[in-house]
């Protein structure tokens, strides 16, 4: 909760709370997606040391400058110190440059692997996982988590390990000088352990709440964007923009708003010790150089020194904090990654033969993990023969759309098992399966790109040929020819630009032109209206003939000519039959019927 109140939902603030696995183990995870780059490291890693030296040696050649040069009066020694001063400072430019280009390759590719591989388990995951994971999540750990990996990776590893090197050199090449100046100059060390403790200890706490507030905006822009027809219609613009506003951005903004207020005071109060400890440095050792005790070169050498001192040990602090945030955005990536397939296929899985589409429930019981209380299906035992017609009705949550996604094995079941053409499901590959089968759900979804693409999309190999016979053949082919560029028009992102019929039509071309042995329809002509369903019932015959099809629907249209209707209630199978059989029986079929299809039959 903010000062003013905001309350994040507990489920955004605890995927940031303190990472519960072994750091050494996520270190190892992150590291993981570098090792393909290790001679990028190495390289990087001398270059590092060479410039680390370079800039220690620098103030000791100031100091030969001084003493020996314009003292000791030597023209000589002091153009050579210069011109050694000069070299270094050259060397620090050269190697600085090639190890930031180096690195930047290798972390950039490192990221590259990283997002790919993201992309790709996503892709594989179930959709028992996307029932419970927002897509704004998944974006936030996708883009703002790996970018939070992408400057560990590529600044911070060898950074972190240049700053180390640097004040261990500075260190010595201090008490090497002067040892009395040495300790004077570590007399200030508590002051800075005391700020880094300070700012350790509260920035982490600020930076989960940063994250956390970054998760809430993604995941409702994500949710207001794919509800904008919604949003519109309801007329929520301003009520979900002062929500946004009010709640979910100013969370972001003020704990954004802390997190830079202490930075602002941390990083100014370590400049300002190094300020006191040359301050101590130049009135004591003045006094010294006064005293003919130290040299005015030696002097010159510390004051170089211990801005070079400060310099990393501010460096280190920042980048202990990017290193915590790392951790946690690393753990959260390493989560999703180690997130298990629950569908996979089987290690002696082979590809499934062509089929003729027979289908066969054996005693089909499923219930949802995370509900093993509730049956959603009981002991379903059905068949279909190759080229039926098997239409499924019931009310809503009866199981119908259950039963058809076990059969194109987005779930398992839970007990019983689903053959096709004798052939265990399980025990065939997931490709070769849904290669064979055709899906049309309720709500059509269509890609960015042009039509013939998303026609093309379950059979990348088709003609535009080919493609407009199956737009002809579902009745798409005349509005779509009516388009500006006809099968090349952009449809946008999920199809903006189509109305709901006709992005339905182009999915019924897209499902036709993949030449299925096994038709699944989910409800596909409900949202559709009358006159457009008219030239889809026209293609359906054809579209069904010689295919085993599954038809789910709440229109007698859709189900009258099945060769066989299914009802459904409460997850097992209550009556079986044609039309006019089920009608006769006076049953679920018939209630059905009588209060939920009103129009009649073409």
């Amino acid at each position: 909760m903010t000062k003013t109140g905001i309350q994040i939902p507990e489920h955004y603030h605890q995927e940031y709370q303190k990472p519960q696995t072994n750091r050494p183990e996520i270190l190892r995870g992150v590291l993981s997606f570098i090792n393909p780059y290790r001679r990028q490291l190495l390289i990087s890693f001398v270059l590092m040391v060479i410039g680390s030296v370079a800039s220690v040696v620098g103030p000791y050649f100031t100091k030969i400058a001084l003493d020996s040069g314009i003292v000791g009066q030597d023209r000589l020694v002091l153009r050579n110190a210069v011109l050694l001063y000069l070299l270094t400072i050259l060397v620090q430019w050269l190697v600085t440059f090639i190890r930031i280009n180096i690195m930047a390759q290798a972390g950039q590719s490192a990221i590259y692997d990283m997002r790919a591989r993201l992309f790709h388990h996503i892709q594989q995951l179930s959709l028992g996982f996307f029932s419970h994971y927002s897509a704004g999540r998944l974006i936030s750990r996708v883009i703002n988590d790996v970018a939070v990996l992408r400057q560990f990776i590529t600044w911070a590893v060898i950074a972190s390990f240049r700053d180390i090197l640097t004040v261990f050199g500075i260190v010595i090449a201090m008490f090497t000088l002067n040892l009395r100046l040495s300790l004077l100059t570590m007399a200030v060390l508590p002051l800075i352990v005391i700020a880094t403790f300070y700012f350790r200890k509260h920035i982490q706490a600020i930076y989960r709440r940063v994250r956390a507030g970054m998760s809430w905006v993604n995941s409702v822009l994500a949710e207001n964007i794919n509800g904008v027809r919604v949003i519109q219609a309801f007329s929520r613009q301003e009520h979900n923009y002062a929500h946004f506003r009010d709640h979910v951005n100013r969370y972001h903004l003020e704990n954004s708003l802390q997190s830079a207020r202490l930075v602002s005071l941390f990083f100014p109060t370590i400049d300002l010790i190094g300020t006191l400890a040359i301050f101590l440095v130049v009135w004591l050792g003045g006094a010294a150089v006064l005293g003919e005790t130290i040299s005015a070169g030696v002097l010159v050498a510390f004051v170089l020194y211990i801005d070079q001192f400060f310099r990393p040990i501010s460096d280190l602090s920042q980048r202990y904090d990017q290193f915590q945030s790392s951790m946690i955005a690393g753990e959260r990536i390493l989560e999703l990654l180690d997130t298990p397939v629950e569908i996979q296929n089987h290690p002696d899985a082979f590809p499934i033969p062509p089929i003729t589409g027979m289908v066969t429930f054996r005693n089909v019981s499923f219930y949802y993990a995370d509900d093993p209380t509730t049956s959603v299906l009981e002991e379903i035992s059905l068949e279909a023969q190759p080229g039926e017609t098997i239409a499924l009705v019931g009310e809503t949550g009866a199981g119908k759309s259950t039963l058809i996604k076990l059969l194109s094995r987005f779930y398992d079941p839970t007990e019983g098992a689903i053959f096709i053409d004798g052939h265990n499901i399980r025990e065939v590959t997931q490709a070769s399966l849904r290669g064979q089968m055709g899906i049309v759900l309720q709500e059509p979804f269509l890609f960015g790109g042009t039509i013939l693409e998303n026609i093309q999309f379950g059979r990348l190999d088709a003609t535009p040929e080919d493609v407009e016979a199956a737009s002809r053949a579902v009745g798409a082919h005349d509005f779509i020819a009516a388009m500006p560029q006809g099968y090349h028009t952009s449809v946008e992102e999920g199809g903006a630009l189509l109305s709901v019929g006709q992005r339905q039509l182009i999915s019924f071309a897209r499902a036709l032109l993949a030449n299925p042995r096994i038709l699944i329809l989910d409800e596909a002509t409900s949202s559709i209206d009358t006159q457009t369903e008219q030239i889809i019932q026209q293609a359906l015959t054809a579209l069904l003939k010689g295919r085993t099809s599954f038809v789910i629907a709440h229109r007698l249209s859709t189900i009258i000519n099945a060769d066989r209707i299914i009802v459904m209630d409460q997850g097992r199978i209550v009556e079986q039959g044609v039309h006019e059989e089920l009608l006769a029986h006076g049953g679920i079929y018939y209630n059905l019927y009588r209060i939920g299809f009103q129009e009649k039959a073409p």
